[in-house]
């Protein structure tokens, strides 16, 4: 398991990836996945919020220092400089098409 920054656009979640890591090799060769979602909140009996996202990937060339300046406005707070490199390569991006959700919490009841 490993994790990944991710933001909304329309239906589609979008991820950016500076290099060709392990997990795009392995969308690349299968583009089923699964996100896990930590959620603030809890049930009566106290189990923790959370959301099960399960979609399909396609990879894109390019864009991800963009994305990554953005998301990182939200996942670091407000001007974040992100990545932290003078000239960051252009990257991978991950276009996820969500076709079921699930987990613990309002979007599953």
């Amino acid at each position: 398991m490993s994790c990944i920054w991710v933001g909304l656009d329309g239906d589609t979640l979008v991820g950016a990836h500076l290099s060709w890591q392990q997990k795009l090799r392995n969308i690349e060769r299968d583009p089923r996945v699964t996100l896990t979602f930590e959620a603030p909140g809890a049930n009566a009996v106290g189990m923790r919020h959370y959301l099960v996202v399960h979609g399909t990937a396609r990879i894109e060339t390019g864009g991800a220092p963009e994305h990554l300046r953005e998301l990182a406005q939200v996942y670091v707070g407000p001007r974040t400089d992100f990545p932290p490199m003078p000239d960051p390569p252009p990257g991978y991006r991950t276009r996820i098409t969500i076709e079921r959700i699930g987990g613990l919490g309002p979007w599953a009841e």
